[in-house]
């Protein structure tokens, strides 16, 4: 039996990655649950044997995301970290999963509605993170008080904007990684004394 329970969580996660990669390349609406069995080599009715529905296979795609990026944040915060290295693990950590990101943000409104929850709950999230920083910053008067929702909320608007815009930013490469550093240091600098 632990052979047959291993077998299906290798399934799963080939189905999992195959729908990762092509969401990220085509998009999340655009690509089928066809396509995505065709890259997992399973057949189609495998995907909905692993997933009841299309909505539940996107939702657990987003999900898989989401715990890649925030892990890494709450342990920086956990230790301390400044609101600059919990910015850049932040922009470290989307950068890694840019065109799947992107893809996010520029179809958000559209996401099945569990989807587009996990979505936001992936910003709330990372906001509770960068508030804690923030917070100890702004408390040791290093940065200006801002409230919470307003600093959170131009932070991610800034990094949506570049994101989404990329083909300007960055033709052709990771717009993160090439404007990463500025984009830090453009919105620290807002928040200065």
């Amino acid at each position: 039996m632990p052979q047959r329970t291993e077998q299906k969580q290798l399934t799963r996660a080939r189905i999992l990655d195959a729908a990762y990669r092509l969401f990220s390349r085509k998009g999340l609406g655009a690509t089928t649950t066809l396509e995505i069995a065709k890259r997992a080599r399973v057949s189609h009715g495998l995907i909905f044997a692993h997933f009841a529905t299309r909505e539940a296979l996107v939702t657990a795609v987003v999900a898989e995301f989401s715990e890649r990026v925030v892990v890494h944040i709450h342990d920086l915060v956990e230790a301390g970290a400044s609101l600059r290295e919990v910015l850049a693990a932040h922009l470290a950590g989307l950068s890694q999963h840019e065109a799947f990101y992107a893809r996010l943000v520029t179809e958000g409104p559209s996401l099945p509605s569990m989807a587009r929850a996990t979505l936001i709950g992936i910003q709330s999230a990372t906001a509770f993170h960068i508030a804690a920083a923030a917070e100890r910053e702004m408390a040791a008067s290093q940065i200006r008080r801002v409230p919470i929702p307003l600093l959170f909320n131009t932070w991610i608007g800034l990094v949506h904007h570049y994101l989404v815009n990329r083909d300007l930013f960055a033709p052709g490469e990771s717009v993160l990684k090439r404007r990463g550093a500025e984009l830090l240091d453009h919105y620290l600098g807002l928040l200065a004394p």
